[in-house]
Parts: structure tokens; sequence; C-alpha cells
């Protein structure tokens, strides 16, 4: 069974970076597509990042490209966003998820609250 363990969370102020980890438990074959998503408080849940597990290619929202940069780290099983110069709009519970598409999830970790202060 995958689990998948997000963390890194947490309150910064508008220009800050954080970075996000995303664990995941369980064969990553190279099929796999790793995604990130958020959702804030009243709204849809939304697509950020994806990573191909056999290329490390990676795709963005218009939202966050050129500040977010996803990353893996094949030996511990784990993807990663950095973000950097956060603005309060990216407020909201980032959501690591497994799939086999860009933007699309079958396993899904519980998530990490990121906030960004203005």
């Amino acid at each position: 069974q995958v689990q998948l363990v997000e963390s890194g969370g947490g309150l910064v102020q508008a220009g800050d970076s954080l970075r996000l980890s995303c664990a995941v438990s369980g064969r990553l074959f190279s099929s796999a597509v790793m995604n990130w998503f958020r959702q804030a408080p009243g709204k849809e849940r939304q697509f950020v990042a994806a990573l191909r597990w056999s290329n490390e290619r990676t795709y963005y929202a218009d939202s966050v490209k050129g500040r977010f940069a996803m990353s893996r780290d094949k030996a511990k099983n784990a993807v990663y966003l950095q973000m950097n110069n956060l603005k309060p709009e990216d407020t909201a519970v980032y959501i690591c998820a497994r799939g086999i598409n860009i933007g699309e999830g079958n396993n899904w970790g519980q998530g990490t609250q990121v906030t960004v202060s203005s």
C-alpha cells in the first residue's frame, strides 16, 4: 500500500521561501507521475506542479512558474517543492499525490499547511 507523507509547511512572510517534502512508501515505477496540488479554504483543489519519475521532467501551473521548482531524490523515494518569492495567494494546504498523468492522483497525502502573510 502506497503512503505519502508531506512535511515542511509553515507560516512565512511574503517574499520568503519554503521547501516542502513528500516521502513515498512503496515502489515508484517509472510510469509514475508525482504531483503537487493545493487547496485554499473555500476554493477548489488546484494543480501546482508535477514530475515524471522516468525522466524528471517537470510541469508547472502558470501561477507558480518561475517561483516554484519540483525535484526528486530517487534513493529516498521522495519529491520536493521549493517555493520561492511566496505570495499571500499561495496560502493553502499543499498535497502530494501519485498518479500516472499530469494533474491526476491515485494516491494522496494528508497535506501540509502553507500560510503566507503580507
